[in-house]
């Protein structure tokens, strides 16, 4: 009965899997013309140690990533911890004490909490008298009335947009509706920096933030850039000279860029983005099969089979924190690594509440590999991403709901 509805479903949604192969094909060649341009060779893979003076493969592999957001400049760096690394130190970089952030996009996702300062860390933008303000969307599109009536004021430093939608229950930002508030911004306002978190949104369609207008654009490369293949990691793209400020953030004022060594890490920074347009294309095939199946099945989906994607994230609304964790526990069963592990509930860094996370992968944390997490809250959602090959994951979700079904 299972294998009749999975069959129906996989002939239900070709159409939209085409489409997916067509982005794919079309981000693979931009990769390819990158990699041509630069003319990257087996030297580029060698690393450095030390201070990391005079590393011809991460300078290589940086221009590539400038190359293939069109932007001027880009810091490609495995010292970045993670996507709120890349973002903190592009905050601090940018904001001065009395400056202003203004996120456009509600609030940040939770990771982000101590780094503005919610909680009062003493380490926070707000502790560095930084001051925050938000604009909320409106039916899961921009305030634009509320938006440039604030932005003419001509007060705001950096205006942050969160492409991806966290544990929010709000839909992602596709790139149209991005460069549409980006013109409307710029008829206020030319010299506000806009900036971009871009996490899970690489390669999903054919053009990416910088070429619609925004200034700095920041992600992780244990999600879609990593291709699975990278072990930690981020990058942060655009504007030379904030691209500078990033670098001295990150490394030291004085040395920027030229510092910084790659450890061994260039082949597999080159290899991951190599694959990326590909993984993005099996982590959306995963994605779209889910939430096609999952409908079917009577639960709520976002977004549905058929509607344009923004992200690799997939969410699912159980309205029940039980079927929440046996779906969760189950993806962990369909997963390569720890499958027989039991994801339980529990206390995580930089979240206030329990989160339960299936992360049966080969890098830890990596959510561009089949993954699912969320927190356990009302209305009890599901954040379903990733699946380095569309068999895989489909592997994954059929475990997840036969686990969720059972009895």
């Amino acid at each position: 009965m299972f294998d009749e509805l999975i069959n129906k479903t996989e002939e239900k949604v070709q159409n939209i899997f085409k489409n997916i192969e067509d982005i794919a094909y079309f981000n693979s060649k931009k990769v390819l013309d990158a990699f041509w341009s630069e003319n990257i060779s087996e030297i580029h893979f060698n690393g450095t140690t030390g201070y990391g003076y005079g590393d011809l493969g991460r300078d290589a592999l940086e221009r590539v990533y400038a190359r293939i957001f069109n932007s001027e400049d880009a810091l490609v760096r495995n010292q970045f911890i993670s996507g709120t690394h890349a973002l903190s130190t592009a905050f601090f970089a940018l904001l001065r004490p009395g400056d202003t952030l203004l996120s456009i996009t509600g609030k940040p996702y939770d990771t982000l909490d101590s780094v503005i300062g919610f909680n009062d860390n003493a380490s926070s933008l707000k502790a560095f008298g930084i001051k925050y303000e938000q604009i909320d969307l409106i039916d899961n599109d921009f305030d634009y009335k509320s938006i440039k009536e604030r932005v003419a004021k001509n007060d705001i430093k950096v205006i942050e947009i969160q492409r991806s939608i966290g544990y929010s229950l709000r839909k992602s930002i596709s790139i149209d509706a991005l460069e549409k508030v980006i013109k409307t911004i710029r008829e206020v306002n030319k010299d506000v920096i806009i900036m971009v978190d871009n996490c899970y949104c690489e390669f999903v369609s054919k053009k990416e933030p910088i070429e619609v207008g925004a200034d700095i654009c920041v992600g992780s490369l244990i999600k879609n850039l990593g291709g699975g293949i990278a072990s930690n990691g981020a990058y942060i793209v655009g504007r030379r000279d904030l691209i500078h400020l990033c670098s001295e953030r990150l490394n030291v004022a004085g040395e920027a860029k030229e510092v910084g060594p790659s450890l061994g890490a260039t082949k597999s920074f080159f290899q991951g983005l190599y694959m990326a347009p590909s993984v993005v294309a099996s982590s959306l095939k995963t994605a779209v099969l889910a939430a096609c199946l999952l409908e079917e099945l009577g639960y709520q989906v976002s977004p549905k089979w058929n509607e344009e994607r923004a992200d690799i994230v997939q969410t699912i609304t159980f309205n029940d924190p039980d079927k929440l964790i046996k779906f969760v526990q189950g993806i962990q069963k369909g997963s390569a690594i720890d499958a027989n592990a039991l994801a339980q509930a529990s206390d995580m860094p930089g979240y206030d509440d329990k989160i339960i996370m299936a992360s049966g992968s080969f890098t830890q944390g990596s959510s561009i590999e089949l993954s699912c997490d969320g927190p356990i809250r009302p209305p009890y959602v599901a954040y379903l991403q990733g699946g380095l090959t569309y068999e895989y994951g489909k592997i994954g979700v059929i475990k997840a709901i036969e686990n969720l079904e059972k009895d």
